[in-house]
């Protein structure tokens, strides 16, 4: 089959920095999930992205669909002809809809009857003319949140349009896309290569696009071409740049040719707290911090301009008189936060509203040090410095420098404990409160800063239950599910028997009084909502609570299935660590020979008792065994049950289930010689008493009845 080399740009307008991957990644999918729709075949795809453009070449594409064996089955020959034979309405419209006539169709006898029927072959469209839609159909998707639209068109995009490329081998696919008409023609560098630049083929796109414009297409090369640029001008200054991934990412998407350029700012700025500096630098200017080989920061910074000047010190000029300001306002808002304690900000957190329901600051510091001294035994901190830190936790919201920078709330407020003399132990956990703040970030190394970190998140999530505020795939604007995810790392990872059910009954009812209070407080006369019942706000944050466990073991690659996890969610564990256990255990015990076996055995248990409406405890009585079997059973499950719940009692779920596969032989033996539903009234309630016993067992782990098989 003829192939050709395909090639789509849109040119555009500077695109959103951060937004730049996603778009790229949904655009290149959106175009190579249309050919797979329409059955087109190609071979390697290269995606192209820069501030100015989304780009996808895709080899060796096939020129044509394959034709469709079309085999469709019409309406009752009955109904299809009239009593002289004539077609009817029926046959007419059917044969049109397969492009043939009624005489043509063949008929196909079944069951309940004849009926007409027809076979063919319906050729391939040609991919030209349906790759217009396929492009138009993959930025119809693309994950924009606002469109914007520019001149007199109707035509909408995330920013102005002003060029397409759509070639398909040598040719221009003719269409108008976002109000542009298709060419083979892109466009260089703004300022070093202003021009239209034509492409002969699709595969020269990027190296044409490098040489004539200006312009390095390749998101991943251009971002270690930055990389090594950023690291060689550091170390031939003597230092080591600190290049985090997001920031790289940002750059990346900011320039077009990266160019390296060092600067420095005045050295009475180092005296700032490390943090401050490097939010000035990263979070504000996208310049790259530089340390030294004692890892203390220089007055050095590297930033990448998107032009080769022909007077580089004017550039680095520009950089510094900007920084400058920056930092001469941080300094100042650091020495003017320094001269109030952190304590005496406290009082200030009640005119500070948090959520119109949830009350203000200082309301939620108050839940959340409540919620962190219940806490303190469970990581083992100390009480009186962990209600301190939590009392103090949120005073750095007042702060200059916090308003200033937003992102270093917490830390500030380590820094400003220390300066105001609180314990090392306070100050280090009003720092760790945060953490961890994004997938992969450390967690809290200190005792009272796990037990704080614990209780903010919990406040959040309940709080948000507690108001109507669950949060949805399109919204979540409190970052529940953020603190969810912060939550579940911390007890896991540190191994912390987190109560869940217990600690949301002690959130919710201060979260509760809160509510109350604003309720009391409100004065525009309409009667406030009752609060939800504490048991719907129970049951609603451990179901989400435990629901963001299932990606994480999904995807662990330990062999855990979704009906795994549902049997061990059944039992409904109060603790992420226990259901932990319970998952290990199950996976373990599923890969013994007997596993299987007995997960079969407890589904037709859990249906006979289903059916028979029999339920666990009943008492068993030896005298209505009528059978080897019966008794042979019994005695394996009255021998292993004070066994089992030992290891119960200790949480090993592993030995209580191995303890558990002994039974499969008496198990095995009863199901083949013994009927259970037996005519007499007593002996058959004595067998479902019987398997409700073994089946009590089982469920003391996981609901096994809920596994396939």
């Amino acid at each position: 089959m003829s192939t050709r080399d395909l090639l789509v740009e849109i040119g555009t307008e500077e695109l959103p920095p951060k937004s730049l991957p996603a778009l790229s990644a949904a655009f290149g999918d959106g175009i190579l999930a249309g050919l797979a729709a329409a059955g087109i075949r190609h071979g390697k795809v290269e995606r192209y992205a820069a501030p100015r453009r989304l780009a996808l070449l895709v080899r060796r594409v096939a020129e044509h669909q394959p034709d469709q064996e079309l085999k469709r089955k019409g309406p009752p020959v009955g109904a299809a002809f009239a009593p002289d034979g004539a077609p009817t309405r029926a046959a007419t419209a059917f044969a049109e809809s397969c492009g043939t006539t009624v005489a043509q169709l063949g008929r196909i006898q079944e069951p309940k009857g004849e009926f007409l029927y027809h076979a063919g072959i319906r050729p391939g469209a040609a991919t030209a003319t349906l790759l217009g839609g396929i492009v138009q159909a993959s930025l119809d998707r693309l994950p924009i949140a606002k469109r914007m639209r520019w001149g007199s068109g109707s035509a909408e995009f995330v920013r102005p349009v002003h060029w397409i490329v759509l070639m398909f081998g040598r040719d221009v696919v003719p269409a108008t896309l976002l109000g542009v008409a298709a060419g083979n023609r892109t466009r260089g560098h703004r300022f070093m290569a202003p021009r239209e630049i034509p492409l002969a083929t699709p595969s020269s796109y990027a190296a044409r696009l490098e040489k004539a414009g200006r312009v390095i297409a390749d998101f991943a090369r251009r971002r270690e071409l930055i990389r090594a640029g950023v690291t060689a001008l550091a170390t031939e200054h003597g230092g080591r740049a600190l290049i985090g991934e997001a920031l790289l990412d940002e750059v990346t998407a900011l320039v077009e040719w990266p160019a390296p350029l060092a600067g420095r700012f005045e050295e009475r700025f180092l005296a700032l707290p490390r943090e401050v500096l490097i939010a000035t630098l990263q979070d504000h200017q996208r310049y790259f911090p530089v340390e030294d080989a004692s890892g203390r920061l220089t007055s050095l910074f590297i930033t990448v301009a998107n032009i080769v000047s022909r007077a580089p010190e004017e550039v680095r000029r520009g950089n510094e008189r900007v920084v400058r300001p920056r930092l001469a306002d941080a300094a100042f808002f650091w020495d003017q936060d320094c001269k109030t304690p952190l304590a005496a900000r406290l009082e200030q957190l009640k005119s500070v509203t948090f959520q119109a329901q949830l009350g203000s600051y200082f309301a939620r510091a108050a839940r959340i040090r409540a919620l962190a001294v219940s806490l303190a035994p469970l990581t083992g901190a100390d009480v009186t410095a962990t209600a301190r830190a939590a009392e103090l936790a949120k005073c750095d919201l007042l702060t200059g420098l916090v308003g200033e920078f937003t992102e270093l709330q917490g830390t500030m407020g380590a820094y400003y404990a220390r300066h105001g003399g609180e314990s090392e132990a306070v100050a280090t956990a009003i720092g760790e409160q945060y953490l961890p703040r994004y997938a992969g970030d450390a967690l809290p190394a200190s005792p009272a800063g796990s037990a704080l970190a614990l209780a903010d998140k919990l406040d959040t999530v309940i709080g948000a239950f507690a108001i109507g505020q669950k949060p949805t795939g399109a919204k979540d604007p409190f970052a529940v599910r953020r603190a969810t995810l912060g939550m579940l790392r911390i007890v896991l990872e540190q191994r912390l028997e987190l109560d869940v059910p217990a600690v949301t009954a002690l959130g919710y009812e201060a979260i509760r009084t809160d509510l109350l209070a604003q309720a009391a407080s409100c004065t525009d006369g309409k009667p406030a909502p009752a609060p939800p019942a504490a048991d719907v706000i129970g049951r609603d944050v451990y179901d989400y609570t435990f629901e963001r466990l299932r990606a994480h073991y999904l995807e662990s690659g330990a062999g855990i299935t979704s009906e795994m996890f549902d049997a061990v969610l059944d039992r409904r564990p109060a603790s992420p660590l226990d259901f932990d256990a319970r998952l290990r255990a199950l996976g373990a015990f599923l890969a013994l020979a007997d596993g299987a076996a007995l997960t079969g055995a407890n589904k037709r248990i859990a249906n006979i008792l289903r059916k028979a409406g029999t339920l666990p405890g009943g008492v068993l009585d030896a005298t209505r065994y009528e059978s080897a079997e019966e008794r042979t059973l019994a005695a394996a499950i009255a021998t292993v049950t004070p066994v089992v719940e030992g290891h119960l009692a200790q949480r090993d779920y592993a030995a209580a289930l191995r303890q558990l596969a002994t039974l499969r032989p008496a198990v095995d033996a009863f199901f083949d010689k013994v009927m259970v539903m037996a005519d007499d009234p007593a002996v058959r309630a004595n067998r479902l008493t019987l398997l409700a016993s073994m089946q009590r067992l089982f469920l003391e782990v996981a609901d096994l009845s809920r596994l396939p098989g």
